[in-house]
């Protein structure tokens, strides 16, 4: 395909996607819980499902995070709405109630939203005019405000930058793509592993004589003085790197190396964006490629419109260490793709693919379908159906299709009404099923669903999550609504008496023990029932 060729057919994606479409979901809707807690929880949506509130509305592009709990959807009118998890103020409604409908950010009616990204606990949006807008958590600087001043900003405020074109959010950094010449691609919030790019961590320890060390805040956007010279065009974030193309073809990575998530046949941090060498000469990526980055791993799709993909694929085997094809996909024309916590949702031809590990429904697989599904494998109900964009969250999958010719396969599909924000039924409304896992699992568990939310709270916050800024994140959820009752003394003497072993007898007791140490499962049972009768009283 000539470069003329290749332009003309991202011109007519382009044209396509903003035409919109009907987006359905599927995956975890107890936003409170989700990655908190392993186990079964109420309220999946295990098929694709319409949401009430976005019914024959036109939705033209979706975002979430692979480490977020909350999603962002943009109509063709500019207008952006946002539900799930709130309690960092990352839905923009000025407020921390969780919201299970989606909802109009009402103070960026002004505004013509093209483009969103989602980090853990935060949301940043582009507008046509080249702005930028964020809201949410900015303990590290990630909104991109140039202040810290305010830890959290639930309602949105400007970005330092302008002639943004594109952003990408990582668990607690953002990444903005600008037309300015030579700062194409620019970077704030938290430095830890090198991930904003700038060859260094920021790191430094928090007293002379303390060992605990801390990573200095960056609120102001910086340009990435070793991409000066290039044109980034498409970028990917997953929770601790990044993932860069140029106008080139040329891939770049950078920031945490485990796993071999950056392709370079090592686990080492890249501090600064060094190229994948796979991506080079006759195998530079086509004008219309697609990138996605996960959690743990990373994709790209090069010549031919063959999937690559790198770091940890799957939850047992070896890890890739650098890009490799996957062959499963071979011949597939992969519109857009988008990775999660451990899952991958593709569009192509017409047909959707997922795989992955899944815990809550976000396959789409349906109630007698597989749950997880260590291939590509197609979600049958949305079969023959053409797919316009995706986007993945932590146990959440969000799929945008076209309704053309297929208003009868949509019309059969479930809608979703959700609760209205603040009628917090949830725990009333989960409560049967939660009384007969109780009975199933035995007298350890056997307190409600209520004191179950708030113990899985004082948990931490995502298996991939036990970086020194977990610490912060539980700290700082003692300021949510959902769990108004617990108080910080509560949370932060319960970590400094159980420290890590304490966070795995809770893990080890909602079935969480996977990738701890024997030991700390072993000592779990005890230390389980410890933790139930002392601390039952305390939270009550």
């Amino acid at each position: 395909m000539s470069a003329v060729e290749a332009e003309k057919k991202v011109e007519d994606e382009e044209s396509k996607v903003e035409k919109g479409g009907e987006l359905l979901f599927c995956g975890g809707t107890s936003w409170d819980i989700i990655g908190r807690r392993k186990g079964s929880v109420e309220g999946n949506l295990v098929s694709p499902t319409r949401l009430r509130p976005l019914v024959s509305v036109d939705i033209r592009f979706v975002a979430s995070g692979c480490a977020s709990c909350h999603c962002v959807a943009l109509d063709v009118e500019g207008r952006c709405y946002t539900w799930g998890r709130n309690e960092k103020g990352q839905l923009g409604h000025g407020d921390k109630i969780q919201r299970d409908r989606p909802t109009v950010v009402s103070e960026l009616s002004k505004y013509k939203v093209v483009s969103a990204g989602a980090g853990r606990s935060h949301t940043v949006v582009v507008t046509e005019d080249g702005h930028s807008l964020s809201f949410g958590w900015n303990k590290h600087g990630q909104l991109g405000s140039g202040s810290v001043r305010n830890e959290i900003e639930s309602s949105p405020v400007r970005c330092l930058l302008s002639d943004v074109k594109n952003t990408a959010c990582g668990g607690d950094f953002t990444v903005w793509l600008s037309f300015a010449e030579g700062a194409s691609i620019l970077t704030a919030g938290l430095p830890q592993y090198g991930q904003l790019g700038h060859g260094t961590d920021n790191e430094y320890n928090t007293k002379d004589s303390s060992v605990r060390l801390a990573y200095e805040a960056q609120p102001r956007p910086r340009a990435i003085a070793a991409l000066a010279g290039e044109t980034i065009v498409k970028v990917a974030c997953g929770t601790n790197h990044t993932v860069a193309v140029d106008s080139n073809g040329y891939v770049y990575t950078w920031g945490f190396g485990g796993y071999g998530r950056l392709g370079h046949r090592e686990q080492k941090d890249e501090w600064a964006p060094r190229r994948v060498d796979v991506f080079q000469r006759n195998n530079v990526l086509p004008p219309d490629a697609v990138i996605s980055a996960g959690s743990v791993n990373s994709a790209c799709t090069a010549g031919g419109g063959q999937l690559y993909m790198w770091g940890k694929i799957k939850s047992t085997g070896d890890d890739w260490m650098y890009p490799k094809p996957l062959m499963d996909l071979s011949g597939w024309n992969l519109r857009c793709m988008d990775s999660g916590n451990m899952h991958h949702f593709v569009g192509a031809d017409n047909s959707c693919i997922s795989w992955g590990h899944a815990q809550y429904g976000e396959l789409g697989y349906g109630p007698t379908g597989q749950k997880s599904s260590a291939v590509p494998k197609k979600v049958d109900i949305l079969e023959g159906m053409h797919v316009i964009n995706v986007a993945c969250g932590m146990g959440h999958s969000m799929v945008i299709v076209d309704r053309t010719n297929v208003s009868d396969q949509l019309d059969q599909l479930d809608i979703y009404d959700g609760k209205a924000a603040g009628e917090g039924s949830d725990e009333l409304e989960n409560e049967p099923p939660a009384a007969k896992q109780t009975s199933k699992k035995g007298g350890a568990k056997a307190s409600d669903n209520s004191k179950k939310r708030k113990k899985s709270k004082d948990s931490s916050d995502s298996e991939d999550e036990d970086d020194s800024d977990g610490e912060d994140d539980n700290d700082n959820y003692s300021d949510d609504l959902v769990n108004g009752q617990t108080n910080h003394r509560n949370k932060r003497g319960g970590k400094a008496s159980g420290g890590g072993r304490g966070k795995g007898a809770q893990k080890a007791s909602m079935g969480r023990g996977r990738g701890r140490p024997p030991s700390a499962n072993k000592s779990s049972q005890p230390t389980q029932v410890k933790t139930g009768k002392r601390g039952r009283p305390r939270k009550s």
